[in-house]
């Protein structure tokens, strides 16, 4: 698989550690930064992230902050994006499975390397559960996060 990854200062070398590693699960591995030891804002390399899955460069995306949560934020400014932060296995499948998710993000402050290598296997080894069923429910639900209504009465109910 073709697998971006991004980060801020915070989380490089769990970036650096997950890279080797992805690339010696012999997957393509492209970090688009930075480099240890800068400082910089996670929007941006968010933002550079979801550009690359968006356009096809990569299948997948891996966003590390200190906490995950505002590198995510930036990754899902993208309406072509679906980026869950998860800190397990379970939330990493899941994450897939009903949202197909095509980029996760983790907390370089919150879980530990292994766990990181753990939630990454399993997102990337879980297929999305409507992947061969157009009428499926989490297909209809995953098309509505690409195009959010503008009103807040647009909602539907299904028996």
């Amino acid at each position: 698989m073709r697998i971006a990854i991004a980060s801020d200062h915070a989380a490089t070398d769990m970036k650096a550690e997950l890279a080797e590693w992805l690339m010696d699960e012999g997957h393509e591995v492209a970090d688009l930064g930075p480099d240890a030891g800068e400082s910089v804002d996670y929007p941006d390399y968010g933002y550079k992230l979801a550009e690359v899955i968006a356009d096809g460069t990569a299948e997948y995306g891996i966003a590390l902050c200190g906490s995950g949560i505002g590198i995510s934020i930036s990754v899902n400014r993208h309406p072509a994006l679906r980026c869950a932060m998860v800190s397990d296995p379970l939330s990493a499948a899941l994450s897939r499975e009903h949202n197909n998710a095509n980029c996760i993000a983790l907390g370089a402050r919150l879980i530990g390397i292994e766990m990181a290598k753990s939630c990454v296997a399993t997102f990337l080894s879980t297929e999305f559960a409507d992947a061969n069923n157009p009428d499926g429910r989490h297909r209809r639900r995953v098309t509505k996060l690409g195009i959010p209504p503008l009103l807040s009465d647009h909602i539907e109910t299904h028996q």
